[in-house]
């Protein structure tokens, strides 16, 4: 059996980015989820993963919408990053965000947003593994620096040379 404890230990070890997914609720409010959980799946059909605990409140609203934003955080942004890491109603209270063309909320200053459809889920053990097809890519006019996850912290990319 695996011990808990070293396995999160050996998995934060991994540096990943960080994203927060974005959906509409039943009474037309943002809500959404902080996940490090996330990767390109597919270049043709274009489509992704994220991995929603199946113990969030959000997943099922996710689940339910049927379509969702990821954004891939800047580093600047760490009071998105843990509001949406945090658990209750009003996550997205003073963060700024507009609607999209297709209905999706989105935050500002990210450094790339991926608009979705739900295409297929998953079971990932206590996670589900929800696939989007990617319907519209936003970037920035500005390179913006990268938010990462390591060791339990969140920090900026250095440059890369």
């Amino acid at each position: 059996m695996i011990e808990p404890g070293i396995y999160k230990d050996v998995m934060s070890s991994f540096p990943s980015g960080v994203t927060v997914v974005t959906t509409l609720g039943p009474d037309g409010g943002i809500v959404g989820i902080t996940a490090s959980a996330f990767s390109a799946l597919s270049m043709d059909p274009a489509l992704v993963l994220f991995c929603p605990n199946y113990a969030s409140d959000t997943y099922p609203i996710l689940r339910n919408s049927q379509r969702f934003a990821i954004h891939l955080l800047a580093a600047e942004q760490t009071a998105e990053a843990y509001a949406f890491a945090g658990k209750g109603k009003d996550k997205a209270s003073g963060i700024d965000w507009q609607m999209s063309a297709l209905g999706n909320p989105l935050l500002s200053n990210a450094t790339a947003i991926i608009e979705c459809e739900l295409w297929r889920e998953y079971d990932g053990g206590d996670h589900a593994i929800i696939v989007g097809a990617v319907t519209n890519l936003i970037l920035p006019d500005q390179p913006v620096t990268p938010m990462i996850y390591h060791k339990g912290k969140l920090g900026a990319l250095p440059a890369l040379t």
